[in-house]
């Protein structure tokens, strides 16, 4: 798999194959000259001979040693008799017309041309071998400058590839050298057109990779502050609850026990959702989700919690939504977007909706509480943020969650002020199936 091989085999292979096609467009342009170079020949050797007026026994003497010659000289009298072959071995057939003609003999194929002159017939006729001959010389010639010139190609091609990517080696080594804690980028500077794409795709891996761990680093740093106030509030509790005498004050105790470890418990369930809901986790396959009746679904599961607090839970969700999406991520999302609804809203209602707008599913949870200041919209969506308007506990990781989730199908969040000016309203757009 050496680049090196490979471009050195495929331009020699390539040369020669160039050079056989240049050798071959040789063979037949010179063979093609070699016929109308010989036709030529032919003609003018029938026509000096026609010329001459000799007798049978005076023309046999003056072309007598004419056997060295590649022409085949034949001459018959006006009654058909032979007065004169040249090469009586070859046993070239008579001329079926005059003028030029190919002839088929044991001996091969012959170009020949007969003139009559004075009763006389003249035949003069070349073996097409020698044509042949002469042209693949030609064709030979041209070859053999490519195959002396391959191996001195194959060393400066061979030399030169070496060289030209020698930066592809300087960056191997330059990314060997990159740890978890130095993730700089490669230098593009001298970098060939034909690699540029190549380090950029390897500067903006670095880079990813570089955001991915200081995210995650963050990540742990920021849950871990997070968990350490409750599970210092669960030790306190525990050791009171430990401490007290009268069993009222003992069941108090455990009461704020048991509370806190939900509120822990829930953390640490957030945390994994969160988690889960991760660009860079494993993606579970998407599949056909009917985004209404999700609404639907949680609107039911949350709605004694709801009425607990004296809320009305609206839902607006009847025409099947289907969206490709994973159900379990998608559920979580509006999950969330309910729980803190019912949370933060001390009366009225809790309207869960999932309505088609254009080509999207847009799922839209709105509350009549206190709504989100315009300068903290955005700054919700980090984890573990919780504005100065916020007056229930919590853990500042729902609306992160439900960003982290909507970026993974595709859909965008929108915050909204809720009717009459009142509440907020977040809203989902997910596309159509």
């Amino acid at each position: 798999m050496s680049i090196r091989r490979r471009l050195l085999f495929w331009v020699l292979f390539c040369v020669f194959v160039g050079g056989l096609v240049a050798s071959g467009v040789v063979f037949f342009q010179a063979r093609a000259q070699a016929n109308d170079l010989f036709d030529y020949q032919l003609r003018q050797l029938a026509l000096t001979l026609r010329d001459r007026s000799y007798s049978a026994t005076r023309f046999a003497e003056v072309l007598a040693g004419e056997e060295a010659l590649d022409f085949v000289i034949e001459v018959w009298s006006p009654d058909g008799r032979t007065l004169y072959e040249s090469h009586p071995h070859l046993l070239i057939p008579a001329p079926v017309r005059l003028g030029f003609s190919d002839l088929d003999a044991p001996q091969g194929r012959f170009r020949s041309f007969a003139i009559q002159q004075r009763g006389l017939t003249i035949q003069v006729s070349q073996p097409m071998a020698a044509r042949d001959a002469l042209a693949l010389g030609a064709a030979w010639r041209t070859l053999v400058p490519y195959l002396i010139a391959l191996p001195l190609m194959g060393l400066l091609i061979w030399r030169l590839v070496g060289h030209e990517i020698r930066f592809l080696e300087s960056a191997a080594r330059a990314v060997a050298k990159r740890s978890p804690r130095s993730l700089e980028p490669i230098e593009g500077r001298a970098v060939p057109d034909e690699v540029q794409p190549l380090v950029d795709s390897l500067n903006g891996l670095l880079g990813r990779l570089g955001a991915a761990m200081a995210q995650q680093q963050q990540f742990i740093a920021d849950a871990a502050h997070e968990l350490r106030t409750p599970l210092t509030a669960l030790r306190l509790q525990l050791q009171l609850a430990e401490r007290a005498v009268d069993p009222s004050e003992r069941e108090r105790a455990f009461a704020a026990l048991r509370e806190g470890i939900a509120r822990a418990s829930r953390m640490v369930e957030q945390l994994l959702t969160l988690a889960r809901s991760d660009p860079d986790a494993p993606a579970t396959p998407l599949a056909p989700v009917d985004v209404a009746d999700i609404a639907r679904e949680v609107a039911g599961a949350n709605a004694l919690a709801a009425r607990a607090k004296g809320l009305d839970m609206v839902v607006e969700a009847q025409a099947p939504l289907v969206v490709e999406g994973d159900r379990a991520a998608l559920r979580a999302m509006t999950e969330n977007l309910v729980d803190n609804a019912i949370r933060y809203t001390a009366e009225g209602s809790i309207r869960v909706g999932a309505t088609k707008r254009d080509s999207q599913a847009v799922l839209a949870v709105e509350d009549t509480g206190p709504g989100i200041p315009k300068a903290e919209r955005e700054r919700v969506f980090d984890r573990f943020f919780r504005g100065e308007t916020a007056t229930e506990p919590g853990t500042g990781l729902g609306l992160a969650i439900v960003r982290r989730v909507a970026e993974r199908h595709g859909a965008t969040v929108t915050l909204l002020e809720g009717r009459d000016g009142r509440g907020l309203r977040v809203e989902v757009a997910l596309r159509l199936a």
